[in-house]
């Protein structure tokens, strides 16, 4: 074992609430410690999200102590050794000390122990496997610390075992990779174990599979590790159909030269979703959620139509017509599959209209056409789509005789 670091988790969020917790676990017999990623991440300088606990104390006994304590505890995993405690609205896992007894490659039937190398070696990789005592004394019993420190994404022991034990863990090891890898080869074991095991992928269920990918494709060195993905037949494998990688990475680009957060949906369709067949299978195969479904079938409807052609009023009706965020998701979808560099200038501004530019709401209504004899019905519904086309084909007219002109010329014969 080696403990050759310290970490101070008084700037942590949550650093109240958890020396809270940590109050309460960490005594009378029983130890508490951080586990896992935010030890990670805090080494690495990485913003922490989430922080979990692993405790010696068995589940009724985290149960009795924390609701002694006034704190709220919901057994989320109970079975499996896991209590999530609430103190002040924020969540911690915390989970026994456990190691697997039987494993069918999805599941695992668990024996609670007290042991924290066992613990630390059921993991799956070594980075994962650290843990934290109060005083900030870093555990590592796998070898976590090197590969941290070299950006080694690494299983523990055997990774054929760890594979299946769990075969999610084939797309946490490129999801991981992507993560904090170095950006190039992953570890050479491990992608032969993960290769090896991919039918094990046909076990998984579609919402975990989709977890993992929305994770990867946002991940600092997403690109090579799809790369790496698809050469291995993996990527085939998991979205049933092309990639298209070069557009996947010019996606990643001009997201970062406009400046705007990274999509999992909008590199999702960068790279695999040509044209509306390919958006409705990977919303089978990655069991999408409706909205995500959605955008990907509106980029491959649409993103043929946008081009530097439009000019300046072309493309103010297109994001009149579709909103700003269907607008910037087929902008950016042209835009990564045109020959233009991320610094092309003319595309950066097409992508960034929504930043420049508010479509106005259309100003004339019903009561407008009505004092023109327009009856309701089909009729006033043919005159409001015909002044609405030509106020947007006129560039957004505000002026009184304007919109006059146009509810005059939308009911003549």
């Amino acid at each position: 074992m080696m403990s050759a670091r310290k970490l101070d988790i008084v700037a942590w969020p949550f650093a109240a609430e958890l020396s809270r917790l940590l109050d309460v676990l960490d005594r009378d017999g029983e130890e508490a410690r951080v586990v896992g990623g935010a030890v990670r991440n805090a080494l690495i300088d990485v913003p922490i999200h989430e922080v979990d606990v692993a405790t010696t104390a068995l589940p009724e006994e985290v149960v009795r102590r924390v609701k002694a304590a006034g704190f709220k505890a919901v057994p989320t995993g109970i079975e499996h050794g896991t209590v999530t405690v609430v103190i002040d609205k924020h969540p911690f896992e915390v989970t026994t000390l456990r190691t697997d007894v039987e494993t069918d490659g999805r599941h695992a039937k668990v024996a609670f122990g007290r042991s924290w190398q066992e613990d630390a070696e059921r993991r799956d990789f070594t980075m994962n496997a650290l843990s934290l005592t109060r005083d900030g004394t870093v555990h590592d019993y796998t070898g976590g610390l090197d590969d941290l420190a070299k950006r080694h994404v690494r299983f523990i022991g055997d990774p054929h075992q760890r594979i299946a034990e769990d075969y999610l863990r084939i797309l946490r090891f490129f999801r991981f990779h992507a993560a904090y890898g170095p950006g190039g080869h992953p570890d050479a074991e491990g992608l032969a174990a993960c290769i090896e095991g991919r039918d094990g992928l046909d076990q998984l269920s579609r919402e975990r599979i989709r977890q993992e990918m929305m994770k990867l494709l946002v991940a600092p060195h997403a690109t090579p590790t799809l790369v790496v993905l698809a050469d291995s037949g993996l990527a085939l494998r998991i979205l049933g159909g092309v990639t298209y990688l070069a557009a996947f990475e010019n996606m990643a680009k001009v997201e970062a030269a406009i400046g705007v957060e990274a999509s999992p949906v909008r590199r999702l369709c960068a790279l695999g979703v040509s044209v509306v067949e390919d958006a409705e299978r990977l919303a089978q195969r990655l069991r999408l959620h409706n909205n995500e479904q959605a955008r990907l079938v509106s980029m491959a409807q649409g993103w043929r139509d946008v081009s530097l052609g439009l000019g300046e009023q072309g493309m103010r009706a297109l994001l009149y017509r579709l909103g700003p965020d269907a607008y910037a998701d087929r902008a950016l979808l042209a835009w990564a599959r045109s020959p233009a560099s991320a610094h092309d200038r003319a595309w950066h501004e097409l992508a960034t209209l929504p930043q420049r530019f508010t479509a106005p709401v259309f100003p004339l209504k019903a009561a407008d056409f009505i004092k023109r004899g327009v009856p309701k019905g089909p009729e006033m519904g043919e005159a409001l789509r015909a002044a609405e086309a030509a106020w947007v084909a006129q560039g957004f007219p505000d002026s009184v005789d304007a919109l006059a002109k146009i509810t005059e010329d939308a009911v003549k014969p």
